[in-house]
């Protein structure tokens, strides 16, 4: 008997080809929309920098009140992580997001209002209670529409948010030469009200109620596994952070003014931003380990290198050294759904987040005492040791991996 393949029809063809088209526009959208949001949220983290010395004008304040001020943002948005994971994983994707932008915008639509600093206060909590959801629950969504090959594509997703925090500051300076300081804010929070509502059309319907209801998928690592990738972020978090910390006073010494300072902080964090789009590439070309090995080593060679150097060359090497010093994060960010002990990749983000953001926060501390008691030079050296420190637990991570 003669066997016959079976062919689909061309209706059947026609259909499947439709789905897959249908899922790849949905896919988009859920990055386009992930990426709008970071890019919201972290010009709102950014922005503030910009308002401090504002604020410290306007209220009398001391060093010490105005990092209580920035602690009220960044220390809610930070401790918020896992409940706010908890609290939001039985609605869509799309509203969480979208109604967490309109929180974050009323944040700082509350700090426009007239009155003391009571209000101010008030409205940087509530701010940070709406940023509070964005970098879980987005890199999830992206996670899930890009099953493959994911990491690359978190690399644009934390490209987007670098871009937010160029474009929220600068934005906002450029306000406060034309309007009152409550105003910029006023204007600011229409924004991110403009940018909820754009959300909820730019986000599919179906894919994320999909996420939401499936709460991510199985992970490939043990607990061991994705502790040490924790660790390692914690690390190269700290490592950004300490020689951020250092960098004004270090060209500063080298015969830097304000201007040269403004421009090294400039094509920093434009290699930094160059940095997470491409560094996602990387470790899906070269692979997790390779990649965060090498680009750690690299920064630590480079912080060294700008720390000998005169202040001409330190400022041709600081773009490439922000290409690394920024980069790895996506490569990691990439790893967490790998990783995830469980099958509630959300958590496992809440989780990972909650340890890099804390970093953030505690890291300049530890530094500064470093650099009070020991030196300049001795604390930008604790810098580039902390990224040395990354590479024995990407290697005992390997091995959990394995």
């Amino acid at each position: 008997m003669q066997r016959t393949t079976m062919n689909p029809s061309p209706a059947a063809a026609t259909d499947i080809e439709a789905d897959t088209s249908a899922r790849r526009s949905g896919s988009l959208r859920t990055l386009f929309g992930a990426c709008l949001a970071h890019f919201v949220h972290d010009g709102y983290t950014d922005l503030i920098y910009v308002l401090l010395p504002v604020w410290q004008r306007q209220f009398g304040l001391g060093f010490a009140e105005l990092a209580l001020l920035r602690c009220l943002y960044s220390g809610t948005m930070g401790g918020l992580q896992i409940p706010a994971d908890a609290w939001t994983r039985r609605i869509g994707g799309r509203l969480v997001l979208a109604g967490a932008t309109l929180v974050a915008a009323g944040g700082y639509l509350v700090v426009s209002l007239p009155g003391g600093l009571a209000w101010l206060c008030v409205g940087l909590l509530l701010a940070g209670v709406g940023s509070s959801v964005q970098h879980p629950r987005a890199s999830l969504l992206v996670s899930e529409a890009f099953e493959a090959g994911a990491r690359r594509w978190l690399g644009i997703y934390n490209f987007a948010g670098d871009l937010g925090k160029s474009a929220f500051p600068a934005a906002v300076a450029l306000l406060l030469l034309v309007v009152p300081w409550r105003g910029a804010t006023a204007i600011v929070g229409v924004v991110g009200v403009v940018g909820a509502a754009a959300l909820c059309v730019l986000l599919p319907r179906g894919l994320v109620a999909t996420v939401a209801r499936a709460g991510g998928r199985q992970g490939s690592g043990s607990r061991a596994g994705f502790r040490l990738l924790v660790l390692v972020g914690v690390l190269d978090t700290a490592t950004r952070m300490g020689f951020l910390l250092f960098l004004p006073f270090l060209l500063h010494a080298k015969g830097g003014h304000e201007t040269a300072i403004g421009f090294a902080f400039a094509v920093l964090f434009a290699g930094g931003a160059f940095g997470k789009a491409v560094c996602g590439w990387i470790g899906d070309r070269f692979g997790v380990v390779a990649s965060v090995i090498g680009t750690e080593l690299v920064t630590a060679l480079l912080i060294v290198t700008v720390l000998m150097l005169p202040l001409a060359p330190a400022l041709v090497v600081l773009p490439l050294l922000g290409v690394v010093l920024n980069g790895t994060s996506s490569v990691l960010y990439g790893t967490v759904p790998e990783l995830a002990p469980t099958s509630d990749v959300g958590r496992a983000f809440a989780i990972f987040y909650t340890g890099v953001i804390g970093s953030g926060a505690l890291a300049p501390i530890v530094f500064g005492v470093i650099g009070d008691h020991a030196g300049r030079t001795p604390g930008v050296l604790a810098a580039a040791t902390a990224a040395l420190l990354t590479i024995p637990a990407v290697l005992a991570m390997r091995r959990a991996m394995k």
